[in-house]
């Protein structure tokens, strides 16, 4: 589902720039303009992104070692408990009975003392590269027929047609990894970011 996000959020800022600049432009599209403008328009995104995961990690990260200390620092064994359940999804924590959340609290008592703080690791900053490149690579396929096409507002509705394609394809398997009819959500992501891009070149781009 991340991965998802990250095409749609790419293919929808680069549709928004193109979009944008070809109301704004009218029949004068550069295409120099136009490429450099749709690459670098995601590439800053998709480093704000990767930017954002850091942090999400950091605040996840943390999140558990606050949970760890309240669990250790809790005054007797029922208020360590109660601090489990309320870690663990409503729907699983109502399932356990005492037993079990007794058990897990004296396995976290057992773990070592946690970092002093939550720290960023390797795979961390991989993540985000991927995340970075994954948003700037998207890009890719709608900026194509500017490559080839000399004719630019030819080479502009063939864009067009290739995001389309996109996001029916981000929604088809959005409805295999939801449980919903892929079809439909294929063609409901297309209306979906029809519209949010309409919205926000209406809105200046």
């Amino acid at each position: 589902m991340e991965r998802i996000s990250e095409t749609l959020f790419g293919l929808i800022m680069a549709l928004t720039f193109i979009c944008s600049l070809g109301v704004a432009t009218g029949t004068n599209i550069n295409i120099q303009t136009m490429l450099i403008g749709a690459l670098g328009c995601n590439l800053a995104w998709g480093i704000v992104d990767g930017g954002l995961y850091l942090l999400a990690r950091i605040n996840d990260r943390g999140d558990k070692i606050l949970t760890l200390r309240a669990i250790r620092k809790a005054p007797d064994p029922e208020a360590a408990r109660r601090v489990i359940a309320d870690a663990l999804p409503p729907e699983l924590s109502a399932m356990l009975p005492v037993e079990q959340l007794e058990s897990m609290r004296k396995r976290l008592q057992q773990l070592p003392e946690p970092a002093p703080g939550p720290g960023l690791t390797k795979r961390d900053w991989i993540g985000a590269l991927g995340l970075c490149l994954l948003s700037f690579l998207s890009t890719f396929p709608v900026v194509i027929p500017f490559l080839f096409l000399s004719d630019a507002r030819l080479a502009l509705r063939v864009s067009y047609a290739v995001a389309i394609v996109m996001l029916f394809c981000c929604g088809y398997v959005f409805g295999v990894r939801s449980g919903l009819r892929p079809s439909v959500a294929g063609l409901a992501m297309v209306a979906v970011g029809s519209t949010l891009v309409g919205i926000a070149v209406a809105l200046g781009g």
